[in-house]
């Protein structure tokens, strides 16, 4: 009984675990990561009716995470001349959820009578969820070249408090595929 439900238990852990979905991860051909030592960020300038409602306020918890994410890696974080630039590109997507009706579970007659009755399965609109992709780009200060790139995908939260847990963990995710290891 015991084992049945440390099982269970192990499953649910794994089911919670992180949505996050890294593509593009790896270094450029040749890149020597570990020849760097400080990091800065492109400075942005985004400005307009583009530019949504807490945009800086999320661009800046991204930048936290990263900043986080390469200061536990050996970097240090400077103005002066640093020898990466840090790029991200974000996007963010509204999408449908949907399902399948099922005769099992939606068709089901109890009394169909005289009439010809008929049943198909078709697609129904549970609800709609923004979708986040996060691209950092790590570029060379000097030779102005890009020596590791990665990408993030996960839902985003409904709840605006939940967003810096978010963007902690996808930037950890994001990172573990990062060459240099975190520093102990």
């Amino acid at each position: 009984m015991k084992q049945l439900f440390f099982l269970l238990l192990a499953a649910s852990l794994v089911a919670c675990s992180s949505s996050v979905k890294i593509s593009n991860a790896g270094a450029a051909p040749n890149a020597d990561l570990a020849k760097y030592k400080t990091f800065d960020f492109y400075k942005l300038d985004a400005s307009g009716d583009t530019v949504s409602k807490g945009f800086n306020e999320r661009m800046d918890l991204l930048k936290s995470a990263i900043a986080g994410e390469l200061t536990s890696r050996g970097y240090s974080q400077s103005s002066s001349k640093p020898d990466l630039l840090v790029n991200i590109g974000l996007q963010v997507e509204e999408k449908a959820q949907t399902r399948q009706t099922d005769w099992r579970t939606d068709g089901a007659y109890k009394y169909m009578g005289q009439r010809n009755y008929s049943w198909k399965s078709e697609e129904v609109l549970v609800g709609y969820y923004k979708e986040g992709s996060v691209t950092v780009h790590l570029v060379d200060a000097a030779a102005n070249e890009m020596v590791w790139k990665g990408t993030a995908k996960d839902i985003l939260p409904s709840k605006e408090s939940k967003v810096p847990e978010v963007a902690k963990a996808g930037m950890k995710a994001l990172f573990a595929k990062y060459p240099i290891v975190p520093k102990q």
